[in-house]
């Protein structure tokens, strides 16, 4: 067993306010007993299973120069997917791995409760233009939500757009929409198969017909339309060359104007930068109506600029109000030539600023509402107020403040969980949130900006009871004393006993905060006896960007190492010990799980990366990868590249390691994340592995990075998932 560590003292929040600070506790003599007595169970378990035999993968003789230092990339032909070569693999992966969970006696159990809580309705927030409201509804197995339209929210709605009847096996799905300023046109995306690749159309709302209109390439965009109704703005790429569209690599993204009616060559250029290959434009255009805003983005990188243009003044020029990449600045409304903006410029945890673009010199620049201690995560201006969402350890707090910046009040959450919304326009009187947390499914709110009064616009039924669950949110302390937020929920009743099967996730990358969220199939792996754990590790958004910066480039093991704390610690308070410690995560989390495993093979008996950047060497050759160096630093700087090459899971696998049983998902159709990266790592991973755990990668056909995947092959994964768990961690389910 590995060394205790010191003791320290650990806070632990319950949901119902009441905090008590107990000492960490060293695992017991009956726990180490247990630690142990169920490694060897576990093991002779799996020694009793037929050893697997891995489909047959060619080491090619690849082998590249970073700087100095020679890489083996044997399975580089895994790059091409489309080769017979590949595509023998892949089926070979797949075969073994359905062959092997379908033998699995509780996947039928598991996958029929999947399919029983997931039937139950979802709805969307309304958005209302002109006179009418849009809004997103899922009788609860459609592959795809629907999109309805009323003009009053008392009238029966009438279906806008059905994506569940443009494909016969639901894999084609809405990824935006947006309404003319007179509600009588929406235009709206699809994806196919779920590619970032989308094709833009328009529909007449009265007639329900689409136009001629059609807007392909389309990545990383909305529409904005101009308040003639006549168009609007969109951002696109050059048509890719032929064999290129999952692989090649995104750069020169162009915001154009589409005019309705005309065809997409006639669209006019609107902006582009050929000696920024890797600027990206979003445009957006005031509520006013009067300006153009350009939203100019560098990768992923949490710094922008923002240009304008009079769209009042014929052939007004593009004027650069931000003009350096120091912060994050997005536009919240104007009135007139004054601009208020979010940022955290001189404000790591955010704050709102008022900019006259008649006076834009820094020095003119007005502060409107300071930098608190919770971190803002965003404000929008609706019913003559801005409404400002604040994290405080991980949940959200919604503040509505006078335009002047004067508090008016808070709005009352149901609990401690995730709120988002907030939309709207600064004449209305209404606008719409949700609420959801880790047992309450998303719940839509109405809220009224007169009595401050929030009433339910849809309350969805599961049949569930939240109150046979718990959440409590837990402080722990990474090695090098940073103190960790941690939410836990279970079944009430939880025995601290270390045998409780968990599943841990995490992210940590991007400035993207890991908050409370419901989903059926947590409370399945719940109802099955699990604990369901999320670390909110360096690197997210949770404390702001300082504690993003504290898990990004050099910083990146920091994410790796509040991760390993937080098992380690689950471990040492004696909810679970490694024989039943699971990890999972998708894309960036892929990543950290990848990583951990590499790191800690001997602290987790299994793992679930999901869509995973695996490759930290090649991670920028694909598709927009290239925009992740703001995050990862790029392999092509010979610093940055020697931190990527310490923690790249793929480059870390070593021959001779027991590794966790390890369940890689991907899909065939992601081009976010290549799925070349969990191609070669599991081919990397099963040459490697000396132990009897199972190594596997299940290969989702039509199916991309996450986003629009059909309900039927979200249930699927789903059951997939946690059978492998079943399996792999000795739970009894029957």
């Amino acid at each position: 067993m590995r060394k205790e560590k010191p003791m320290t003292l650990i806070s632990r929040v319950r949901f119902s306010s009441v905090s008590r600070i107990g000492p960490h506790r060293l695992v017991t003599v009956a726990v180490a007993a247990l630690f142990v007595g169920g490694l060897i169970g576990l093991q002779a378990a799996r020694g009793a299973d037929k050893p697997i035999t891995y489909p047959k993968a060619r080491k090619g003789a690849q082998v590249d120069d970073y700087h100095g230092t020679k890489v083996a990339d044997p399975y580089r032909w895994l790059e091409d997917p489309d080769t017979e070569e590949s595509r023998t693999w892949i089926e070979a992966q797949n075969r073994l791995t359905f062959g092997y969970l379908e033998k699995i006696p509780a996947r039928d159990k598991i996958k029929k409760r999947l399919t029983q809580l997931w039937d139950y309705e979802r709805y969307g927030l309304p958005h209302k233009r002109g006179g009418r409201y849009v809004f997103t509804k899922n009788d609860g197995l459609q592959n795809q939500d629907v999109l309805f339209t009323v003009k009053s929210l008392k009238d029966t709605p009438k279906v806008l757009l059905d994506p569940n009847k443009l494909s016969d096996d639901g894999t084609v799905s809405l990824t935006g929409y947006e309404l003319s300023e007179n509600g009588r046109y929406l235009a709206y995306g699809l994806s196919d198969g779920g590619s970032d690749w989308q094709e833009w159309r328009v529909r007449d709302i009265e007639s329900g017909k689409d136009l001629t209109d059609v807007v392909k390439w389309v990545k990383f965009s909305g529409a904005a339309w101009t308040h003639d109704n006549k168009g609007f703005f969109y951002s696109r790429y050059d048509k890719p060359k032929t064999g290129d569209e999952l692989k090649g690599s995104n750069y020169f993204q162009k915001l154009y104007y589409h005019k309705l009616g005309t065809l997409q060559l006639a669209d006019k250029l609107v902006y582009e930068r050929k000696d920024h290959k890797d600027w990206g434009f979003r445009g957006s255009v005031t509520d006013d109506g009067r300006y153009l805003i350009i939203n100019v983005s560098k990768g992923t990188e949490r710094k922008n600029l923002v240009f304008y243009k009079d769209l009042q003044k014929p052939n007004a020029p593009i004027v650069e109000l931000i003009s350096k990449f120091e912060a994050k600045f997005r536009l919240i409304d104007n009135d007139g030539t004054k601009f208020w903006f979010y940022t955290d410029f001189r404000a790591p945890r955010g704050h709102v600023v008022t900019i006259d673009i008649t006076k834009p010199e820094r020095i003119n620049w007005k502060p409107l509402i300071p930098q608190v201690t919770a971190t803002l995560r965003g404000v929008s201006s609706v019913g003559n107020r801005l409404v400002a969402s604040y994290l405080k350890d991980a949940y959200t707090q919604i503040a509505i403040f006078y335009t002047d910046g004067v508090l008016e009040r808070m709005v009352d959450l149901p609990g401690i969980g995730s709120a988002g919304g907030f939309y709207g326009r600064r004449g209305d009187s209404e606008t719409f949130y949700s609420y959801t947390s880790f047992t309450n499914p998303r719940t839509i709110y109405r809220y009224d900006f007169e009595t401050g009064e929030s009433t339910i616009f849809r309350e969805p039924k599961v049949a569930i009871n939240p109150e046979d669950f718990e959440t409590k949110q837990v402080f722990y302390r990474s090695k090098d004393g940073t103190k960790i937020p941690m939410f836990i929920t279970h079944k009430r009743g939880l025995k601290m006993d270390g045998s409780n099967p968990t599943y841990l996730y995490g992210y940590g990358g991007f400035d993207i905060p890991i908050t409370p969220r419901f989903r059926v199939q947590n409370v399945v792996w719940m109802e099955l006896g699990g604990i369901y754990a999320v670390a909110n590790i360096r690197g997210g958004g949770e404390y702001g960007k300082a504690w993003h910066d504290a898990g990004k480039k050099f910083n990146k093991q920091n994410c790796f190492t509040d991760f390993i704390a937080a098992g380690e610690w689950l471990i040492d308070q004696g909810y679970t010990s490694t024989p039943k410690l699971a990890i999972g995560g998708g894309s960036n989390g892929g990543l950290l799980v990848g990583a951990c495993i590499t790191q800690r093979p001997d602290l987790f008996a299994a793992a679930l990366p999901a869509v995973g950047v695996m490759d930290m060497l090649r991670f920028n050759k694909f598709t927009i990868g290239w925009a992740w160096t703001s995050d990862y630093g790029s392999p092509e700087n010979e610093a940055e590249f020697k931190t990527l090459y310490a923690y790249s899971p793929l480059h870390n696998l070593r021959p001779g390691t027991a590794y966790p049983a390890t369940l890689i998902t991907t899909g065939d159709h992601d081009d976010r994340v290549f799925p070349a990266h969990s191609f070669k790592f599991a081919a990397t991973i099963q040459e490697m592995q000396s132990g009897p755990a199972p190594t596997l990668i299940r290969i989702e056909t039509r199916a991309g990075h996450g986003a629009g995947k059909p309900t039927t092959k979200r249930i699927e994964e789903a059951a997939d998932r946690w059978t492998f768990l079943v399996k792999n961690l000795g739970m009894n389910v029957d």
